[in-house]
């Protein structure tokens, strides 16, 4: 009974995230780590299954927690009180669908911070849908962030040994440029070594990227890197913090591949998300398919634990079975880690 609970929402009904919440939660070694709920709708898991050629696994509806069995073959499901789930056509955008979607991340949100499960686990939402449904958010992380009431928080990529943190995403490049500042890049810089020594690095290596071609070559490309980034990483170091920067953004992502840095501070959301994704999403094109849809997405700063699924709702593959799980069996791993710390 050691192991933590973990939240697991279905994602978007009308995505991939249901099939690949049943090809997870069918391996034992998922199971032997913590203790799995999915928050969803029973009939769209079942349909899942069906999906995912296992109509050996087993959904147990439950209307509480404490109903759960966790066992492997059994799928707990909580319904936070979704509608009109049979009319969800797989890789259909529709409001229902991004309204379950919302419904199953605030419930568990809510079962967090209740502390009924030790953390949660995201499946990917179509933003439009969402959207179109009426709950007006640009992603997870803000609708955690409102949620939980937190203020100081940001986005974490993590494959293999590559770590990123953004000092902005959801906003447009105009904007992003903008928001890079001192205060909010010296955040970054704490929340970064401190999501570094959740997960056991002790002394972690944090790498600060410029924000203009070669760091603004001393102020003739812009003077962010100068006036906003340097100052940052000064006080960061002046208070023990192993912070280095700025550092060209062309190759502070090669330099952490090779091990000089733990961690990197991006600037924005596609200077971080590209260099991850070149690394972790790998496509056969032989086979004309995606060999490996790797990393994880962790919302740092938070007073709970959300992990996520570092890809979208593939609305192409769904209903076909063949979307890969290994991001969310990544997910549930980190969560499960990152639990047994907090605890």
């Amino acid at each position: 009974m050691d192991r933590p609970i973990l939240a697991i929402t279905m994602g978007d009904p009308a995505g991939v995230g249901p099939e690949i919440a049943v090809k997870a939660l069918a391996d034992p070694a998922i199971y032997a780590d913590c203790r799995p709920l999915v928050v969803g709708s029973p009939f769209i898991m079942q349909r899942a299954a069906g999906f995912v050629n296992r109509p050996d696994i087993k959904i147990n509806a439950v209307g509480s927690v404490g109903e759960a069995k966790f066992e492997c073959g059994v799928i707990d499901v909580l319904d936070p009180g979704l509608e009109k789930m049979e009319e969800v056509v797989p890789g259909k955008v529709s409001p229902i669908a991004g309204d379950a979607a919302f419904k199953c991340v605030v419930a568990a949100i809510d079962l967090a911070m209740k502390g009924a499960v030790d953390g949660t686990v995201t499946n990917p939402l179509n933003k439009e849908a969402m959207n179109l449904a009426g709950h007006h958010f640009s992603g997870h992380t803000e609708i955690y962030a409102h949620y939980t009431g937190t203020k100081k928080y940001t986005m974490m990529l993590m494959h293999e040994n590559m770590r990123v943190v953004h000092v902005s995403t959801h906003v447009s490049l105009r904007e992003a440029c903008d928001r890079v500042k001192k205060d909010r890049v010296l955040d970054c810089i704490h929340i970064a070594a401190d999501a570094c020594k959740q997960l056991g690095i002790e002394n972690p290596r944090v790498g600060v990227a410029g924000l203009n071609p070669h760091c603004g070559e001393n102020g003739m490309f812009g003077r962010e890197d100068l006036d906003e980034i340097a100052p940052a990483v000064a006080a960061a170091r002046a208070e023990g913090i192993n912070a280095d920067g700025p550092v060209a953004p062309d190759t502070v992502f090669s330099k952490m591949r090779g091990g000089w840095y733990d961690i990197v501070v991006a600037m924005y959301h596609d200077q971080g998300h590209i260099p991850m994704k070149v690394v972790g999403f790998v496509y056969d094109n032989e086979k004309k398919e995606w060999e490996a849809v790797a990393g994880v997405n962790i919302t740092c700063g938070l007073p709970i634990i959300r992990v996520s699924v570092d890809h979208g709702t593939a609305m192409g593959h769904a209903g076909h079975g063949n979307a890969s799980e290994l991001s969310l069996v990544n997910s549930i791993n980190i969560a499960a880690q990152l639990a047994r710390h907090r605890k």
